[in-house]
């Protein structure tokens, strides 16, 4: 007597087999239910918890053809023991994507008052732009800000954002920002004298930034009382390498510097 399989679904109707992948801290997945893609960031009792470019966690089960990797409809299983604890990081605190390739540039930029600011933005966001395809460049002054936005001409597909020193309300600085900001253009700042000042004292091994009397070069005065050498690139150096990543800088500019990526990605 022949044995019949209590499965009638005929060949042709049943679903291919996919492949099953370790859930490994920092595999970047998609939920295709929700449209949610993210990088794995724990593994526990029958989920999975994602981590989006912004922050976001979502936890999922790992149900058979539960999500997609790279298109491709995948299973997603517990990694074996002894696998990585966590995934790694950037400086900016986003989870890093092993040998992903920079991004063809896009046409919109980021402009920042300062060689001082572009390293440290470098330094410390400089693997989230190149995957987004960002370009950092410098303006020597806001002053100049007005002919560069006209030259550039940003719209829906080539977006600009600039980051300003010291932008407060009623200055000038805030009146040549509020003359060039428009629905593709966007202007924002940081309430420090200077880019060093975002930097926190505890990175440098000091309880606070001296107060600088008016009318006294800025730079100086601040190695002056910290008895640094009067050498404001050498300060600069020395300030620098003591950021490691943005758990360095103050809240005010990391605010600021990822609403100006935000932006120009949307």
């Amino acid at each position: 007597m022949r044995q019949y399989s209590a499965d009638l679904t005929p060949p042709w109707k049943k679903p291919k087999p996919v492949p099953e992948v370790p859930a490994e801290p920092g595999l970047v997945v998609e939920e295709p239910g929700t449209g949610f893609c993210g990088a794995v960031i724990r593994c526990e009792a029958g989920t999975v918890t994602l981590e989006d470019r912004f922050g976001k966690h979502r936890v999922f089960p790992m149900e058979p053809r539960g999500f997609l990797l790279e298109g491709r409809a995948v299973t997603l299983v517990r990694p074996s023991p002894g696998g990585p604890a966590r995934p790694a990081r950037t400086a900016s605190g986003s989870v890093a994507v092993p040998g992903a390739r920079a991004r063809v540039a896009r046409a919109g930029r980021i402009y920042v008052e300062g060689r001082h600011d572009a390293e440290l933005v470098e330094k410390v966001w400089g693997d989230d732009l190149r995957i987004e395809g960002v370009v950092v460049e410098y303006l020597e002054g806001v002053d100049d800000l007005p002919s560069i936005v006209e030259s550039f001409a940003p719209g829906p597909d080539a977006r600009l954002g600039v980051l300003v020193d010291h932008l407060v309300p009623g200055s000038k600085e805030w009146r040549i920002a509020e003359s060039v900001t428009s629905d593709h253009a966007l202007v924002v700042g940081h309430p420090y004298i200077d880019i060093w000042e975002a930097v926190k004292p505890s990175a440098l091994g000091i309880t606070e930034w001296p107060r600088v009397p008016r009318g006294q070069d800025w730079k100086t005065g601040v190695c002056r009382a910290l008895g640094w050498p009067e050498n404001t690139g050498a300060a600069w150096q020395r300030i620098l390498s003591a950021v490691h990543s943005y758990k360095d800088l103050e809240p005010e500019l990391l605010g600021r510097v990822e609403e100006l990526i935000d932006f120009v990605t949307a």
